[in-house]
């Protein structure tokens, strides 16, 4: 994922938090906790202007490692033929078959839906990041090619 922590929607992250059951005073907690959020730069002694935060979530806080497993927690409900695993912000698909065309039509298939639930989540994929690794296994030979 690119820049995941800074480009996390509010709307689409507190819609998140209220189908997770996060309701009433807690949900206008966190309404307000993202809300009119500002920043500045200090360095060597002179400010930036102070910015307006609308979108991510605040780094170097409890909550936010929190707020973005919330906000990605649902991914693997775009790809229900594969398994999704994460690690921050780093996403692995896994699939497997005895046939490694069915293999790569499922693979688009699942990169497919994943590519919609980045655009409903207001999302974007590092290009430039990405690795596929495809494992072929007979009785006596593994290889590995990217």
């Amino acid at each position: 994922m690119q820049k995941t922590f800074d480009t996390a929607n509010h709307n689409v992250l507190l819609y998140k938090l209220n189908n997770y059951g996060i309701r009433g005073i807690v949900y206008q907690w966190f309404e307000n906790y993202l809300s009119d959020r500002k920043q500045f730069i200090f360095l060597s002694g002179v400010s930036s202007e102070i910015g307006s935060i609308s979108m991510g979530v605040p780094q170097g806080s409890v909550l936010g490692p929190l707020l973005f497993l919330l906000y990605v927690n649902d991914i693997h409900q775009a790809v229900l033929n594969a398994k999704v695993k994460l690690f921050a912000d780093d996403t692995n698909l896994f699939l497997h078959d005895k046939n490694l065309c069915t293999v790569f039509d499922r693979a688009n298939t699942c990169l497919q839906h994943m590519s919609k639930w980045f655009i409903a989540n207001r999302l974007s994929l590092m290009l430039t990041k990405r690795v596929f690794v495809f494992l072929v296994m007979t009785e006596k030979i593994i290889m590995t090619f990217n």
